[in-house]
């Protein structure tokens, strides 16, 4: 999230108790807020649940807003402890959709239908693998390699150390290479054992 020096002062206007200065943030924010979410919980349902809670706690917090960081920062850390909350209170797996966009690898059909096949289903199996993460390590795979956030953004984001951050990243890539690659290997072996990567 990049904003202008126009939301630093809707920021002070809000702190100083200003509805229409809160509402306006919300609005110049709202875009990035819901797309952090849906990412988080993986439905436009929850996600709209999320946004919601969310802007609710920095209505109630902005007060307390002192500007160590970014009001960005400070947003995408409340965003991502709502999410983790509600995927939590749910308990139940839901898929993270893969940004279309960043394909793993070339799944355009005419390049060649069997690695499209192989994407897909590669594709399909992360985003079940995705789905099992708990909520926190979730959260900083997505801020990481889909956000692209560095390990310094990420602890602060979601109030962790810069060492946490790396560990859970480290945890949650491990598990999901462990899923999908275990996954693949034992839908491929005939009578073997299957080994993971």
């Amino acid at each position: 999230m990049t904003y202008s020096s126009e939301v630093s002062q809707l920021v002070a206007d809000a702190r100083d108790g200003n509805r229409s200065a809160f509402d306006e943030l919300v609005r110049v924010t709202y875009a990035d807020t819901y797309t952090l979410a849906y990412r988080l919980t993986g439905n436009e349902e929850d996600a709209r649940d999320v946004v919601q809670e969310a802007y609710l706690r920095a209505y109630r917090g902005v007060r307390q807003f002192r500007g160590d960081a970014q009001f960005s920062t400070w947003l995408y850390r409340i965003t991502a402890n709502c999410a983790s909350t509600h995927v939590t209170r749910r308990r139940r797996h839901q898929h993270d959709p893969l940004d279309v966009d960043t394909p793993l690898i070339d799944t355009r059909p005419e390049a060649d239908p069997q690695a499209h096949a192989d994407a897909v289903a590669t594709r399909d199996q992360l985003e079940a693998a995705l789905a099992q993460l708990p909520p926190r390590l979730r959260a900083v795979v997505v801020l990481r390699d889909v956000y692209d956030l560095p390990h310094e953004a990420i602890a602060a984001e979601l109030g962790i150390s810069t060492t946490a951050a790396k560990v859970r990243l480290h945890r949650a890539r491990r598990r999901l290479r462990e899923q999908v690659f275990t996954r693949r290997d034992a839908g491929n072996v005939d009578g073997g054992s299957a080994h993971a990567v």
